[in-house]
């Protein structure tokens, strides 16, 4: 399960925290602090239950729970009296309050689809069979660090001889051969695509022979 809010990506299935591209180191109860918020979304949970489900049999003082919750606040730039993300609930607990959204799983990495890639500029990545996701999130198979292009931007989806691209409702709009896409459309060997301000080309080669994957500084 991965959500989103804001700049941030919460993926519980790695246990990592995003902020655009960059990760955010929490402490592993911190982080079960905020899985069990944001389960529990936007209903709030009462210190007792979170004592509990965090200090099992054991006996800690609300310190505890409170410096937990300073974690969170301080890695997503958080203030007590005016909160985005965790909420205090007087006399209470807290709840998880920020604007979040379902985002989509990266799909597991199947076979490399013969010869297919997107090269940027000196960099090539390369495509697998089945859907490769393109976006700012670290996660993507084709990773674009640019502030133009969307965190989840636009897919391609390989199957077999064939390959189509689709914009993912981006901001910025996803162009194939200088025009704007809606929906999905195929991909020939050679076509220029832009994500937002930053331009591409995909080109597939019937050989299939091996590209090495370079990253982008």
């Amino acid at each position: 399960m991965r959500l989103g809010f804001g700049e941030y990506v919460l993926d519980l299935g790695t246990r990592q925290v995003f902020r655009v591209a960059e990760e955010i180191l929490l402490s592993p109860k911190a982080f079960q602090l905020l899985e069990l918020l944001t389960a529990r979304r936007p209903n709030a949970v009462s210190k007792e239950e979170l004592q509990k489900t965090l200090w099992p049999d054991t006996f800690v003082s609300e310190t505890n729970l409170a410096n937990l919750v300073s974690e969170l606040r301080a890695a997503f730039g958080d203030e007590a009296r005016q909160s985005h993300v965790i909420r205090t609930v007087q006399r209470f607990g807290y709840a998880f309050q920020a604007d979040a959204r379902d985002l989509p799983v990266a799909a597991a990495a199947g076979k490399a689809a013969a010869g297919c890639r997107l090269v940027w500029g000196e960099v090539e990545f390369p495509l697998r069979e089945g859907e490769n996701m393109i976006g700012r999130d670290p996660a993507a198979a084709v990773h674009v660090d640019d502030v133009s292009v969307s965190r989840y931007h636009a897919r391609i989806v390989i199957d077999g001889a064939a390959a189509r691209i689709e914009d993912l409702g981006s901001k910025n709009g996803t162009h194939v051969r200088e025009s704007p896409i809606a929906g999905s459309v195929p991909l020939r060997d050679g076509d220029d695509v832009r994500l937002g301000s930053v331009a591409m080309v995909f080109h597939r080669s019937e050989t299939g022979a091996p590209t090495e994957t370079a990253s982008r500084q």
